[in-house]
């Protein structure tokens, strides 16, 4: 058989094997769900009374009036209801702690896709029905993705970027050991020149990546002295950012230097993570380009904390990095709101705690946001970031039976949504209180 034919019938095979309605379906059947209040589309910002959710399957059929229905009911008439949320950045096969430098050259990639599978029930657990990963290795986060699809694992439905491109030296390369055992764990996604680097996207693209993530400039756990600022040569991100469009990727860049941001965002990327240092500039390309920021405030809050805590386990160089950064997250998030740049919703989680995704909201809030906007962009906006409008970020007939409950209004306070009571994924319960 030729090398063709096999890929055919492996195609074939596999798309015999793959279910067409989303993991954790149920059996077949309508489920009422009585809702008190419902906040069904966050873009309108409407809160409608008394409502019955009708599911059958995995999908909303029908919003009645009223409490109606028999059989399989779900009473949460006390309940505020509202979209499942996205966290449009995360790390599910890891988290930091004093282990980390240590786990990533003695956990296997089956050991982090284990890992990952325990953070991504407690991810979803906590109201999160969608993630982006943003940098994981590719073989445990692309088999985890898959697992959550089929409803294998329980956990949110996966976007993965698989590694991130980076340039060799840089932020997402192997930085602080020993030389022969960098060089061995160095992946195929460290590039340098354009040439490479469009080989580096063209190679995440084949291994199974949805979105490219790159890391245009330096971060704060990298463990070297290579600063904040922009890594990546103009040509690079030119190359990198057009090579992935061709392929229909998006690209996200992780940014904190403000010279990084703009040569990224006038490359035509199309997502920024962090944006620490964004300026005048920055906010007039964002608007300009429709680009949505994730400011994952949550994670300046923890490195900030760890690093100026008696129980810092950061090395040096994370240190001043983390000293330098941390403070600064929440009054760039406010100038760019108040720049009218479009804010996806994203924590960074995995660098802090997996399951606290939803303390974002009260940073957001404190960077100026109304409770509303930061529901905003959790749900229909993060859905518009990620390309996910007709699957995730509102309950409408037609879409997944993605909803979570909480006891409060989250629009009187938005740290209600730290305490989910109920969340449905596909048609699933996976948590009553």
């Amino acid at each position: 058989m030729t090398l063709a034919a096999l890929a055919a019938c492996v195609a074939t095979s596999v798309a015999a094997q793959t279910p067409s309605s989303p993991p954790g379906s149920p059996e077949a059947g309508t489920t009422f769900v009585q809702v008190g209040r419902l906040l069904a589309d966050p873009q309108t910002g409407v809160v409608q009374r008394d409502k019955t959710l009708v599911i059958e399957g995995n999908r909303v059929v029908e919003i009645r009036d009223g409490f109606v229905g028999e059989g399989r009911i779900v009473d949460l008439r006390d309940s505020f209801v509202l979209p499942g949320l996205i966290d449009s950045h995360v790390h599910l096969t890891g988290q930091q702690n004093p282990n980390s430098r240590l786990e990533g050259v003695t956990q296997s990639e089956s050991d982090q896709a284990m890992v990952g599978a325990r953070y991504a029930r407690r991810t979803l657990m906590a109201g999160f029905t969608t993630v982006a990963d943003l940098g994981a290795p590719n073989e445990s986060i692309f088999a985890l993705r898959e697992a959550t699809r089929r409803g294998d694992v329980p956990g949110p439905r996966i976007i993965a970027s698989g590694e991130a491109v980076s340039i060799h030296g840089g932020h997402g390369d192997v930085n602080g050991y020993r030389e022969d055992i960098m060089h061995m764990f160095t992946s195929e996604s460290i590039c340098s020149g354009p040439e490479d680097c469009m080989r580096a996207v063209r190679l995440q693209v084949r291994a199974g990546a949805d979105i490219i993530k790159i890391t245009a400039t330096g971060g704060v756990l990298s463990n070297t002295a290579a600063g904040l600022n922009q890594q990546f040569s103009d040509e690079e991100l030119a190359a990198i950012v057009a090579a992935a469009h061709r392929m229909g990727r998006q690209v996200t860049a992780h940014a904190h230097g403000v010279d990084g941001i703009n040569s990224f965002l006038r490359a035509g990327g199309d997502s920024i993570e962090h944006g620490t240092y964004l300026d005048d500039e920055s906010i007039r390309l964002f608007r300009r380009e429709g680009v949505y920021l994730v400011p994952t405030l949550m994670a300046g809050d923890f490195v900030a904390r760890i690093a100026s805590g008696p129980d810092n386990f950061f090395t040096p160089a994370q240190t001043a990095k983390a000293l330098e950064i941390g403070p600064r997250m929440i009054d760039m998030a406010r100038r760019a709101h108040d720049g009218g740049v479009r804010i996806a919703f994203g924590t960074d989680s995995g660098v802090s705690a997996h399951g606290d995704n939803a303390h974002e909201f009260a940073l957001l809030v404190q960077a100026g946001l109304t409770p509303l906007e930061a529901i905003q962009t959790a749900t229909v906006n993060a859905a518009a970031h990620l390309k996910l409008s007709a699957e995730a970020g509102r309950i409408a007939p037609g879409m997944p039976a993605d909803l979570i409950a909480v006891g409060g209004d989250p629009l009187s306070d938005v740290t209600e949504l730290e305490r989910v009571q109920f969340v449905m994924r596909g048609g699933t319960v996976y948590r009553e209180e």
